[in-house]
């Protein structure tokens, strides 16, 4: 909604329905799994997500639980492959001891970058999605992409059928998981701790 795409979740009106991801609202809750794994990290790097009504709510969010949690937040938004590199070096600058990655579409095209990148500068780091971790990322915490896919493929099922999209509610996919590459957490020397472990919906070998 926040993007005017729709007139409500219940009622989109238009030609545009689908799935939407929790992602706004997790942010806190990111940051505190990050804060139990790397509790020494006084100063967290943020990579945000280009200038938008949800980059701005998900920055909101997060300055909030930093300032909960008494973290300095170093924040740097990259909008193109290249300012990816600058918003890195800006975070070694800062002294930055552990790394939250914003949701953008930017970021989930480029992920093995920024995979490599938070691995060339020991940055530990969570992203928002599993799939970041499968490439060697070290903590993901958020919906599912494959529940999300799994949704739309039933509402293109319904629209190829006749169903009008003003006629079908926006769906949010409300599974969350926690995922831990236990091999990237070696190589950086973090031990993770059982609380986390047990919590954890997958870990990776």
């Amino acid at each position: 909604m926040r993007l005017g795409l729709v007139a409500s979740l219940n009622r989109p009106g238009g030609n545009v329905t689908g799935v939407t991801f929790i992602t706004t609202e997790l942010m806190a809750k990111r940051l505190d799994l990050l804060s139990e794994l790397v509790p020494q990290a006084a100063t967290v790097a943020y990579l945000a997500a280009p200038r938008s009504a949800v980059g701005q709510a998900m920055l909101s969010e997060i300055l909030a639980a930093a300032g909960a949690l008494g973290r300095q937040l170093a924040v740097a938004e990259a909008d193109s492959e290249r300012e990816l590199e600058t918003a890195f070096a800006t975070f070694v600058e800062r002294r930055s001891g552990a790394l939250v990655v914003g949701a953008a579409v930017l970021f989930d095209s480029h992920r093995d970058k920024l995979v490599a990148l938070a691995a060339r500068h020991k940055l530990p780091a969570i992203y928002q999605a599993r799939e970041y971790v499968l490439d060697g990322g070290l903590m993901s915490y958020g919906a599912s992409y494959q529940d999300a896919f799994r949704l739309g493929g039933r509402y293109v099922g319904q629209i190829l059928k006749g169903v009008k999209p003003a006629d079908l509610p926006v769906e949010q996919s409300s599974r969350t998981e926690l995922v831990i590459n236990m091999k990237t957490a070696k190589t950086l020397g973090i031990d993770v701790p059982p609380t986390l472990l047990i919590r954890a919906d997958e870990l990776i070998e």
